[in-house]
């Protein structure tokens, strides 16, 4: 049994995926016994709902079968969204978590203001601005309202 190919299926995935607004972060395949798990992460401004992901993981699944890209090898298909434990890597990743709180690079604050550059955080009461070129991944601190 040949196993399924993650470029290839990012290949049929992706155009779907940018058609209907999102971005495809991440497709990864891995096997469940004799089935293989394809896992496609997607995200957009303003994020996605569960009615969002479900309309996407029909489209991508028609599409993998009308390309057919997974030939006759049973899998599953898992769609979602990245999750707080996301490092953030990106400028659209940070862009999308103004005013959260998070740590890069040693430093905790609140993300203010995101540039194509750059991020701005407020260590509390102290705005520093930070160059995506010189940082390394942030990371989101997870806040419980008491």
């Amino acid at each position: 049994m040949t196993s399924l190919s993650a470029p290839k299926l990012r290949e049929v995935a992706e155009p779907v995926v940018v058609n209907a607004g999102y971005d495809l972060e991440e497709l990864t395949v891995s096997q469940a016994g004799r089935r293989s798990v394809v896992r496609v992460v997607v995200d957009r401004d303003g994020g996605i709902d569960l009615d969002d992901v479900a309309d996407l993981s029909r489209a991508i699944g028609a599409e993998f079968d009308t390309a057919d890209a997974t030939g006759e090898q049973p899998y599953t298909l898992e769609v979602t969204s990245p999750g707080v434990d996301r490092p953030l890597t990106e400028p659209r990743h940070w862009r999308r978590n103004i005013g959260r709180k998070v740590t890069v690079d040693g430093l905790t604050g609140r993300i203010e203001g995101v540039s194509d550059d750059g991020v701005t955080l407020d260590l509390g009461g102290e705005r520093r601005d930070l160059r995506f070129a010189d940082l390394g991944p942030g990371s989101i601190v997870l806040e419980f309202s008491r």
